[in-house]
């Protein structure tokens, strides 16, 4: 079973199957089909699937360019559940939200369930989504088994946790190294098989849950580090101390010391989300609580407070209130680089501001006109007279595009939640 897969990686007549067309399976399968496999991208979303066949990408990782190439090869898109049949690669890459505080894995049992009805003997199926250790075999493996066909005897299975860094030039899908698992030695063998042929490096690992846990140790380590200087800047501004200085000199230690900075929470599909599952799993499994994330989503949580708080009393001192102000902000995405407001701390700002009566406008050329429709602000072009016809700019993501002479010199007032500004400033306040 494994070695006629294997030769069919080898030589990419393997037909592969991506369930999710986001911002993670979006670039896989770019590279897949780049690599000669025939790729199939399976998504729900009907908008999603009209762009991409219409080659629009919205995927700031994936160009207007990459994509084209990628349908002339012969990329296919499709929302049909009978296209899926004949696949002999399928990986899972969908949405794993939180829904009061509790994993919400439907969109993971649905796309399975899609699979179940497809699958045929030989094949190979990967779960990619981020979720707690032990999803692959105690959910997915059962549904897809409903078809009647064995895992491990049948078809293999296994889970390799994304690691996409949205907007990241440096670190790329390519170049990071993958953790893959399977269920038994065959299906780790043509997990760490194809994930070869697409990346520079693979690190397989020992079983399934052992894969599951190395993502979210790897978001918890952030999500706790980012916690902890947050914090750090709260308690610096009421002793008087520049936090910013401080954690410049901090980070010239060339050992036992790593570099986070402070911001105004945290966002996107990864931090918010990720440590609560593996909190949640730990609570489930033992009974105890998993201390330093419930912590550290507290903190985190009410970082978009903190800015609101330091708005209102930056107002104050100019002798104006929150209610009737114009205030511009800067960035509405998660994190720079990036067109994704999965979660975004500047979402949870502008309720803030918006329930104190501010008059809110927006700025963030990431993010495509067809998505700002969702958001709660009115949308304007980042150019000096936008700051100039604003009372405060609240700069919440430090994207490139922020020419920071430029809003320095325009804005009348700023608060900086970045350090992006410190020593540029004409007026105004940094987290």
């Amino acid at each position: 079973m494994t070695a006629s897969l294997l030769g069919r990686i080898d030589d990419r007549s393997a037909r592969v199957v991506i369930i999710g067309q986001g911002y993670v399976g979006l670039p896989v399968a770019m590279r897949a089909s780049e690599l000669g496999f025939p790729v199939l991208g399976f998504e729900v979303d009907a908008r999603r699937v009209t762009a991409l066949r219409e080659g629009r990408s919205f995927v700031e990782d994936v160009s207007a360019e990459r994509l084209g190439a990628a349908l002339a090869r012969g990329y296919e898109v499709s929302d049909a559940i009978d296209d899926l049949a004949g696949f002999d690669i399928a990986i899972i890459s969908v949405p794993t939200p939180l829904r009061e505080g509790v994993p919400d894995l439907s969109f993971v049992e649905t796309a399975t369930r899609a699979l179940a009805q497809a699958i045929k003997p030989g094949a190979l199926v990967v779960l990619e989504s981020t979720t707690y250790p032990g999803t692959t075999e105690e959910l997915v493996r059962p549904i897809l088994e409903e078809s009647g066909l064995t895992a491990g005897t049948d078809f293999m299975l296994g889970y390799s946790p994304e690691r996409i860094d949205p907007g990241n030039p440096t670190w790329t899908f390519e170049n990071t190294p993958k953790v893959v698992s399977g269920i038994d030695a065959g299906s780790c063998r043509a997990a760490e098989a194809f994930y070869g042929v697409l990346v520079d490096k693979v690190v397989p690992v020992g079983t399934p849950a052992e894969a599951e846990l190395v993502k979210l140790l790897e978001n918890t380590f952030r999500h706790v580090n980012i916690a902890l200087v947050n914090e750090l800047a709260m308690f610096a501004e009421d002793l008087g101390v520049d936090i910013w200085s401080a954690i410049d000199a901090a980070s010239s230690k060339p050992f036992g010391y790593m570099r986070f900075t402070p911001g105004p929470g945290v966002g996107g599909h990864c931090l918010p989300v990720d440590p609560s599952y593996l909190s949640w799993r730990v609570r489930r499994q033992s009974g105890h609580a998993f201390r330093f994330v419930e912590l550290a989503n507290d903190v985190n949580e009410h970082m978009p407070d903190y800015v609101a708080s330091r708005v209102t009393a930056l107002l104050n001192r100019h002798e104006r209130a929150v209610k009737g102000t114009k205030i511009l902000l800067l960035g509405m995405a998660y994190k720079a680089g990036t067109s994704d407001w999965r979660e975004s701390p500047s979402l949870k700002v502008a309720e803030r501001l918006d329930a104190l009566g501010a008059e809110l406008t927006a700025c963030d050329p990431y993010i495509p006109e067809i998505q700002q429709a969702g958001l709660p602000c009115r949308f304007v072009k980042f150019s000096p007279a936008a700051l100039e016809a604003c009372d405060l700019a609240i700069l919440l993501v430090d994207h490139s595009a922020f020419d920071p002479e430029v809003i320095c010199r325009h804005a009348p007032l700023v608060f900086d939640t970045k350090g992006t500004l410190r020593g540029q400033l004409r007026d105004g306040e940094t987290l």
